[in-house]
């Protein structure tokens, strides 16, 4: 006992320490106005020094993605930092590789503004913008997730590609923080972003959207994202999913076949019960007004002496190997569990698609 409370001592003393120090920079030291310059020049920013390169981009509406609120512990902030940051923290590296610290890689969050800085971000960050919304409805798709629709209101209307997603402001006890989620409304369709987002217990993006109502004010940022969708019509496209990884390739199916309705496209789905399965109906309609769609959902968990199914069994891996063809012109987008992303990976490397053909969020 007498060892934990030692312990417990120290790692207070530490805090303690750590909050002072940052007290006593922000009160003591006056690093003035610094400029940002963005892309050889491009742009320049004068923002107040002292606070993270994160907080001071989103201040002049340059919307860097960071799910974690700019703590250090999601590493979705990198952007290259050519001059003025400093060397590279301890609580950056976990979250980048050798190659990114040797391109001058950062985390926007863990990098004070103190001087000076010559930044590289890509030109579609420099396009995500932050909107407001109205909630214009929730439909309940399985016990523990749902569709909640965005009506836009400033600005109206948003311009996204196949795949992209949103950062959902919340509240927490710590003040607000963004939350990714991605779009399952097609492109065409840009007066309205439509979200599947399961319930995570203890999950404050998801616990705040599940509590939305109609009517509700919302604000988020967005888009993000780099999936490209191939403009060959030539190229089939495969789209696996499980649970709310359905969200992309419900945007990119409808968005495919809004433009081009001959096109091939296989949607595989993994779903543990048939309690997990929603939209299927819907793709069915689709399959039908477009031969080439083909709808795939299998169930990973055996089946219930009170379920019927008439669908394929297994993981859904095993699905997309028994359908899929070797050899063919192929695009595949994948949003699912890691382990489920790396089983159907393996899979399409061994019917021939190449690593760079193969675009996936995991989750």
């Amino acid at each position: 006992m007498i060892y934990l409370w030692a312990s417990l001592v120290f790692v207070g003393l530490l805090v303690g320490l750590a909050v002072l120090l940052t007290v006593a920079e922000r009160l003591l030291i006056n690093y003035g106005i610094c400029a940002i310059d963005i892309n050889a020049s491009e742009t320049t920013l004068e923002v107040e020094g002292g606070q993270s390169l994160l907080s001071g981009l989103m201040e002049s509406k340059i919307f860097i993605p960071s799910a974690c609120g700019g703590r250090g512990s999601c590493g979705h902030c990198k952007i290259t930092v050519l001059d003025g940051a400093g060397p590279v923290l301890p609580t950056e590296t976990p979250y980048l590789s050798r190659s990114e610290i040797r391109s001058n890689v950062r985390l926007a969050c863990q990098v004070k503004i103190r001087e000076d800085l010559r930044v590289t971000i890509p030109e579609d960050l420099l396009n995500v913008q932050m909107f407001s919304a109205t909630v214009a409805s929730t439909q309940v798709m399985t016990h523990d997730i749902k569709e909640i629709r965005f009506s836009l209101n400033e600005p109206t209307e948003i311009t996204q590609r196949p795949g992209q997603y949103v950062q959902v402001q919340a509240p927490s006890p710590d003040g607000p923080v963004f939350r990714a989620y991605s779009i399952s409304s097609p492109s065409h369709e840009p007066n309205v972003v439509d979200l599947v987002v399961r319930l995570v217990p203890g999950g404050i993006g998801s616990t705040y959207l599940h509590n939305l109502n109609v009517d509700d004010p919302v604000i988020f940022t967005g888009p993000y994202g780099e999936f490209h969708l191939d403009e060959d019509p030539d190229t089939e496209i495969v789209c696996v999913g499980g649970g709310c990884g359905i969200a992309p390739m419900k945007n990119i199916i409808y968005t495919l076949y809004e433009r081009w309705p001959d096109r091939k496209c296989s949607l595989f789905f993994g779903c543990r019960t048939t309690a997990d399965v929603f939209y299927l109906d819907e793709f069915k309609e689709l399959a039908v007004k477009h031969p080439n769609f083909k709808v795939i959902y299998a169930l990973s968990d055996p089946i219930g002496p009170e379920e019927t199914w008439d669908g394929e069994t297994g993981f859904i891996h095993l699905s997309v190997d028994k359908h899929l063809e070797a050899g063919m012109k192929r695009q595949a987008f994948l949003c699912g569990p890691p382990p489920m992303i790396e089983a159907v990976t393996h899979v399409l490397e061994e019917k021939g698609l190449v690593e760079e053909d193969i675009f996936y969020d995991k989750f």
